[in-house]
């Protein structure tokens, strides 16, 4: 089980999408080699404080950015090992960077009371580091998302074509890095 926590806003909010990234295989969690792995992974809602989601221009993902004010929900992921982060960080490409942060974890059925202190946690997100002018000014819609584009994002994307590279090289950069 890996100790790396990561705070995901966008396709890799999608179980299929990050198994596909970390694994090669989209349907890992029913995969006997990687039911270790997945079984580790631990998934739960949470808020982003003080960053906006936006539309990257003519694509089906997002970046975000850094904003007073705005808030992100998405999904805080637990146990992922190192060599997940490698393929993460091939996925992502140099678009952006992997910066520290809090999240807000939210806890399903809990009523939030004004005196009550929320639960916060250290992750690890890809904020957009390309130009901004690359970002359209309108939030990425994650409902949108599953309903219209996700279809292309599983089973063989060309979004998968650099970490497909890395499984044709043997050694600890391979899509075994980690296990």
């Amino acid at each position: 089980m890996g100790d790396r926590k990561a705070f995901f806003y966008g396709t890799l909010m999608v179980p299929k999408v990050l198994y596909r990234v970390c694994y090669g295989d989209e349907n890992a969690d029913k995969n006997p080699l990687y039911d270790f792995h997945t079984k580790s992974l631990t998934f739960q809602p949470a808020i982003l404080h003080d960053f906006s989601r936006r539309r990257v221009r003519y694509a089906d993902y997002p970046g975000i950015i850094p904003q007073k004010g705005h808030t992100i929900r998405g999904t805080f992921v637990t146990g992922l090992t190192d060599g997940d982060i490698y393929r993460l960080n091939t996925f992502e490409g140099e678009q952006y960077k992997l910066k520290k942060v809090r999240v807000e974890l939210l806890v399903e059925g809990r009523v939030e009371k004004p005196d009550e202190e929320n639960v916060m946690a250290d992750a690890e997100v890809y904020v957009w580091s390309d130009y901004e002018e690359h970002l359209e000014d309108r939030e990425w819609d994650f409902e949108e998302f599953r309903r219209e584009k996700l279809h292309r994002w599983v089973d063989s994307s060309t979004e998968y074509e650099d970490l497909d590279k890395l499984e044709e090289t043997p050694g600890p950069d391979s899509k075994h890095a980690g296990v």
